[in-house]
């Protein structure tokens, strides 16, 4: 049987991609949120054994509007992560949508801003600290003493419905997980490209703003400084909980099926708890 190599393989499934991104932009052409219509085309998945991912964190020097959008001048400066890939990398086909995100930071604020394509934007949980991976979500995992403990956890819903958790050890060596954390001074917001819970049409996705306050963040950096300083390397991690659904009656309903995970540095495993595998967050002037 004829085989391609590797090369031609992997600049095949980079075509392949650039196609399917460009079919999508023809038939939904960006409406009220062009930075949305940015993170259609999802390059292959990588191997989890592959080093953690690395993020340089550029400074800035005044306090960004958190609104969804992320249209502060500033965010045009900051790179993009890579494109989320499936928890366990390369043992599973890469994502259905794509999802990235970027970082910035101050004296008072680690900010991240995310973008997720999302043809149907959905979510049901109002209640602050309920178990928001229930619904799609969008999550935070930080560790600023690169310990593997006392790291701090965050989800999201599209109603901007939040959960807050301190893991004091990662669940394989005990936990326990800490609920609603409540970091003082934390501010979130989502910006929706279409219309939540309306089956009857179809959306771009969602975007998430988010404002980490270094205050509430020193409870889980016992040694060094924080706010940190140019130099200084944190761990941090990215995942997006996503579930297949049928339309019932006019409304969703999850299939019975597992959720997907899709993460920026990818795990080996189903399992965010991994903080090895984390990538490494790196302050830069």
């Amino acid at each position: 049987m004829f085989k391609l190599g590797r090369k031609t393989q992997a600049a095949l499934a980079v075509v392949i991609a650039i196609a399917y991104g460009a079919l999508w932009f023809h038939l939904y052409p960006p409406q009220s949120a062009p930075a949305v219509a940015a993170v259609m085309t999802v390059p292959p998945a990588v191997h989890p054994l592959e080093p953690p991912k690395s993020y340089r964190c550029q400074k800035v020097n005044h306090l960004l509007s958190v609104d969804g959008r992320g249209d502060d001048p500033a965010w045009e400066q900051a790179s993009w992560t890579d494109y989320f890939v499936d928890i366990e990398g390369d043992k599973k086909p890469r994502p259905r949508f794509a999802t990235r995100a970027k970082m910035l930071w101050n004296d008072q604020y680690l900010y991240v801003y995310a973008l997720l394509q999302e043809p149907d934007v959905r979510a049901t949980i109002t209640q602050k600290n309920s178990v928001i991976f229930h619904d799609n979500d969008f999550e935070v995992f930080i560790d600023p003493e690169s310990s593997g403990e006392n790291y701090y956890e965050y989800e999201m819903n599209a109603l901007n419905t939040i959960w807050e958790l301190t893991l004091v050890k990662r669940y394989t060596k005990g936990g326990p997980a800490i609920w609603g954390t409540n970091l003082q001074g934390l501010v979130s917001s989502v910006f929706i490209d279409g219309t939540l819970n309306d089956p009857g049409n179809t959306d771009r996705g969602w975007s998430v703003e988010i404002a980490f306050p270094f205050k509430g963040l020193a409870t889980h950096r016992r040694n060094g400084p924080c706010p940190p300083v140019a130099g200084d390397q944190w761990r941090i991690n990215f995942s997006r909980v996503e579930w297949m659904t049928d339309i019932v009656d006019g409304k969703y309903q999850k299939q019975n099926k597992p959720e997907d995970n899709w993460v920026w540095s990818p795990q080996g495993i189903i399992d965010m708890h991994q903080p090895e595998h984390w990538g490494y967050l790196r302050f830069v002037q």
